[in-house]
């Protein structure tokens, strides 16, 4: 009989994905023996101890295995190259080798050109270029090449022409022949495609998240737009190995066709306010840099000049204080100001942006009761279908403004009521109330003080004692 799972590796194996990836089985000594690829990694992973006689090879290796960690990726196709990466790294005593031969194919980077290209070979030559494989799946490695060449646009003629093809026009090249890339730039394209080849995504991943950020700090949006997509890709696409198509981010440029802009809105800015009854009333907004949230570019306003409920007048002083502030900082502006409201919201924001010459700033408002995006100067709502990719990109947007408004509104009353509470007990006024909350930072450190660090704040024992059982 083979060996079952048994403990801690049993539960480990229950526990995993049934999703692609690749899986490494340890040993006791923690070393790496055996990787392989799953299009389901738990399915997998289980027939390894099925409890079954048969290959002495394969019992004796679940027999030697004490752990197991998984790389989980999008697709087989993906795991196929995550899995030769793998084997090359840890080199496991239970892994057959693939011979050098005519029998699998390689993947050739030629790094002893000015301008490399990736293509797929069966012959492993000494001349200088990165091989990567062989890989025992033709199938999967032509579904895996289609998406790093979609990912990581390196020309694809053997020799360069003298006038971009059909491939730069489809994005799939930069344009290597008609200089449209510097030799700079398409060799951080190179360096990222190595990185992806051999199995290091996670640190692929960071570095463009690093570049995108620069490019925002640099205004140079397009090229963190572009960053920001690769990233997307990464991490999120389905497509090469087991499914029909790539799933493109597509949501900042399907807005801009909607809303029929000059560019695309890789910087938004969105608005929401909240009050209960008028009483604590609040302005929030969040910003989002290419379709994620930004929380760094996040404001609080508290409504100063309002009374009562008046949620356009708290709309028109919240929009009219931020870009004041911009102007005033001479900072750059957003491509889109998205207000979380109908078109009454609108016209107040669109008013507000002209008294401080920004007219040429795109707004528009999002409606919650039928998702309809209202937006100058279109005199009716567009309607957005259910699904789509705008739709969604807005409705996070709008979400997480209202999300962002809410908490502040409820910090602001929950500290109110902290504050009255204190002043209610016998010995704390308005002096002593101030002085625990500055000296432990508000109520939860003053409930976690003990007495003695109560009475340093010059309470009196008694007094301090109140405020412990008050708090408990």
């Amino acid at each position: 009989m083979g060996r079952r799972a048994t403990g801690k590796l049993a539960k480990k194996i229950e526990a995993l994905p049934s999703s692609p990836g690749v899986y490494k089985f340890l040993d006791s000594k923690k070393r790496v023996i055996y990787v392989g690829k799953a299009k389901n990694l738990k399915t997998r992973v289980k027939s390894y101890f099925s409890g079954r006689a048969g290959n002495n090879r394969l019992e004796l290796l679940a027999r030697s295995v004490r752990t197991v960690e998984i790389v989980g990726t999008a697709s087989s196709a993906e795991a196929l190259i995550f899995e030769a990466a793998l084997i090359k790294n840890h080199k496991p005593k239970f892994n057959v080798e693939l011979k050098d031969d005519k029998s699998y194919p390689f993947l050739k980077l030629s790094v002893n050109e000015d301008f490399p290209r990736l293509a797929v070979t069966r012959r492993r030559l000494n001349d200088g270029a990165f091989y990567y494989g062989p890989y025992a799946n033709a199938k999967l490695l032509k579904s895996a090449v289609s998406f790093m060449e979609k990912v990581f646009p390196l020309r694809k003629c053997r020799k360069l022409k003298k006038k971009v093809c059909l491939e730069y026009h489809i994005g799939s090249c930069r344009g290597v022949c008609e200089k449209k890339i510097t030799s700079k730039v398409y060799g951080k394209i190179v360096d990222a495609l190595k990185k992806f080849l051999e199995g290091k995504k996670e640190e692929l991943i960071t570095i463009l998240k690093k570049d995108m950020k620069k490019f925002s700090r640099q205004k140079k949006y397009e090229s963190a737009l572009s960053a920001k997509r690769q990233i997307e890709a990464l991490m999120t696409v389905r497509a090469f190995g087991d499914a029909a198509r790539l799933p493109v981010s597509g949501e900042l440029d399907e807005l801009k066709s909607i809303l029929k802009m000059d560019k695309v809105p890789v910087v938004i800015e969105c608005f929401d306010v909240s009050n209960i009854s008028g009483q604590q009333a609040v302005g929030s907004m969040v910003r989002f840099f290419a379709g994620e949230p930004d929380k760094s570019g996040y404001r609080k306003f508290r409504i100063k000049n309002v009374k009562g409920i008046d949620d356009y007048l708290m709309i028109r002083e919240v929009v009219g204080r931020r870009y004041a502030m911009l102007i005033k900082k001479n900072e750059p502006l957003p491509d889109l100001v998205l207000i979380d409201g109908g078109k009454g919201h609108l016209s107040v924001a669109a008013r507000e942006l002209k008294k401080l010459g920004l007219e040429k700033t795109r707004v528009a408002s999002i409606a919650k009761e039928h998702n309809h995006l209202y937006t100058l100067p279109f005199a009716r709502p567009i309607k957005l279908a259910p699904g789509t990719r705008a739709l969604f990109l807005i409705q996070r947007v709008r979400d997480e403004a209202h999300r962002f408004a809410i908490t502040y509104h409820r910090t602001l009353r929950r500290k109110e009521k902290f504050e009255t509470s204190l002043r209610e007990i016998k010995g704390v006024g308005p002096v002593r109330e101030k002085k625990l909350l500055k000296c432990f930072g508000g109520i939860n450190g003053i409930r976690k003080a003990a007495v003695k660090e109560i009475q340093k704040v010059g309470i009196d024992k008694k007094t301090a004692e109140r405020i412990k059982k008050r708090l408990k």
